[in-house]
């Protein structure tokens, strides 16, 4: 792997931080947001290493927060790896963590989303961090949040699904707490598994406080597929019991509504179709349980 691949000063930064020269071995699947190299540690195990570009003031902190997260997490079961470390150049924020031998989920099967529901459960009471996913997502499903606010303009057929849920969602209270620990993205690339069982969750780097019924929701949206549709069942299930119906319309807006902004921003305009095709699904299954 070429070494102008990572930064220099971030590489150099990383040997600061850790005491330890880093030799760059080569990228790891998955990190579809910033690429994940597997680095050697002189005289250690290898470790994980993600360089992402400063982009706002706050990031530092936010990756901070994000290690402090771990750490809690981490000493209550949860599968995540340990962080070794975090930094920032003038033009990148990094962070270093153990390295799992194991591989991203192609895609999620009835027996990794039981797997998953169990690891969801140590989330609960364990919000440690100020940092509401709760809140966020009333602002989205309601339409309050500027990234989102915009996405009517687009086409009358995008139009249609977003005026419906805010329909669904017009009358759902503000959340007055925020409970759980929250990852945000439980998607199958973040999810490490080995011989069908589900080593570890990574890219934590988001997670902050709100009710962990969002984990459930994210996972429900990577159910479609045949034979999953038990498994949604069950999702469905436990989400309502964690939040009513109400709040599980506005957990599934933000879901439908993130997932349209980001293809459309990008311009993927050929994951619009597929992407309203499962609004729709999502919300007729949720108007049968009503």
């Amino acid at each position: 792997m070429h070494r102008d691949e990572v930064p220099v000063e971030v590489l150099a930064d990383v040997v600061r931080a850790v005491g330890a020269e880093v030799t760059l071995l080569g990228r790891l699947p998955g990190g579809v947001n910033a690429g994940a190299v597997r680095v050697q540690l002189a005289g250690r195990a290898d470790a994980v290493l993600k360089a992402v570009p400063r982009t706002h003031p706050g990031q530092l902190d936010e990756t901070l927060r994000s290690q402090r997260v771990v750490a809690h997490m981490r000493g209550r079961g949860y599968p995540t790896p340990a962080w070794l470390g975090v930094g920032a150049t003038p033009t990148h924020v990094w962070h270093l963590m153990d390295f799992v031998d194991a591989v991203p989920a192609p895609e999620l099967t009835p027996a990794l989303v039981e797997q998953l529901m169990e690891i969801i459960e140590l989330q609960a009471g364990q919000a440690t961090e100020d940092y509401d996913h709760w809140g966020y997502a009333w602002r989205v499903a309601t339409g309050q949040e500027p990234a989102v606010a915009g996405l009517s303009r687009y086409s009358a057929v995008v139009s249609a699904l977003v005026e419906r849920l805010r329909l669904a969602c017009a009358d759902v209270p503000a959340p007055h707490e925020a409970p759980d620990m929250v990852h945000t993205d439980l998607n199958p690339s973040n999810v490490l598994v080995r011989d069908g069982a589900v080593v570890s969750v990574v890219d934590i780097v988001n997670a902050g406080s709100g009710t962990r019924a969002t984990d459930l929701t994210t996972l429900q949206w990577h159910t479609f597929q045949d034979p999953l549709d038990g498994v949604r069942g069950r999702l469905w299930t436990r989400i309502l019991e964690l939040v009513g119906w109400e709040w599980a319309a506005a957990l599934a807006a933000t879901q439908i509504l993130l997932q349209l902004e980001w293809p459309i921003r990008l311009g993927r305009h050929d994951l619009v179709a597929d992407v309203v095709e499962r609004g729709h699904r999502t919300l007729d299954e949720l108007n049968g349980l009503r």
